[in-house]
């Protein structure tokens, strides 16, 4: 009697075990959870003065989370903004400069009426008309050519200031950079360094990645394709931990256009063997789906 019910509690979990593999082999396709990763490096050379994150912390795009050692930046800016004051007073008034032949031609002028009278009265030469024109002429010259030298030395003067204004602009850019800013919204995933190490541009600090909505990278067989389309639904489960499934919809959002070997991940080496395409299929996240943990799913 005793043996009789040993066989039949072995065939009971046999056909339960098989209806468990039935189960699984009922889904479509399967994979694993990944995230768009970004990794934000340093803009700047420096000590890093402050670094409030941690890993798992999750951060706003745009919001300032440190900032590197910028006082050799700011000693630099300080000279060359007391550089451009400096050439700015060395520009030449030149109406000033101007002002004591601007009054000897004025003179002249009405000089030149005076005689121009006396001459026309027949009271006085023709020649002193001519002498007073001629020294109206060298006066207006000497106008002319003091004008131009000190426009000249004037634009000079504008264009290095200029230059040097630049030179500002790019230290500001430079200061702004040693502000460190995250560039978008996402958990922080690992942390790369750490408050008064030294850094340097294009150094990885932290990486990041939004996982409000996460990817289940999945693969199909040939024969599926034309199954599947993208923007198309489809319905996702995961191990609720208690034996069961955990449902949701996710949207295929690409579908590779190239075959591939079934990666390492497959337990057999015949189905690792198979060509299959991968797709991704964008699943919305309230923090129950992980990196790395696996998924399948079922075409609706």
């Amino acid at each position: 009697m005793h043996k009789v019910k040993t066989i039949g509690l072995v065939a009971s979990i046999a056909v339960m075990l098989a209806a468990c593999n039935d189960k699984r082999n009922s889904f479509d396709a399967s994979g694993s959870f990944e995230a768009k990763e970004t990794i934000i490096s340093s803009e700047a050379t420096g000590t890093i003065k402050q670094f409030n994150i941690e890993e798992g912390q999750t951060l706003q795009a745009g919001q300032a989370i440190g900032y590197i050692d910028s006082t050799q930046l700011y000693l630099k800016k300080k000279q060359l903004m007391a550089q451009v004051g400096a050439m700015l007073i060395k520009k030449p008034n030149i109406s000033a400069q101007l002002a004591a032949l601007h009054s000897q031609l004025a003179t002249a002028q009405k000089e030149k009426v005076r005689i121009t009278n006396l001459v026309n009265g027949s009271a006085a030469p023709q020649k002193q008309l001519d002498d007073i024109n001629a020294q109206i002429d060298v006066i207006e010259k000497q106008i002319k050519a003091q004008k131009s030298s000190l426009d000249i030395s004037t634009e000079g003067i504008s264009k290095e200031a200029v230059s040097v204004s630049t030179s500002i602009e790019q230290l500001n850019d430079q200061l702004a950079k040693c502000k460190i800013i995250n560039p978008e919204n996402g958990t922080v995933l690992t942390k790369y360094t750490e408050v008064n190490e030294m850094t340097a541009a294009g150094k990885p600090l932290y990486k990041i990645a939004d996982l409000s909505n996460i990817i289940l990278r999945a693969y199909i067989t040939s024969n599926q394709l034309a199954q599947v389309k993208l923007n198309q639904k489809v319905k996702v489960l995961t191990d609720d931990g208690k034996g069961g499934y955990k449902e949701t919809e996710g949207t295929i959002t690409w579908i590779n256009d190239k075959a591939e070997f079934t990666p390492k991940t497959i337990q057999t080496k015949n189905e690792r063997a198979n060509m299959v395409y991968a797709i991704k299929v964008k699943v919305n996240n309230n923090g129950v789906y992980k990196i790395g943990m696996y998924g399948e799913i079922k075409f609706q």
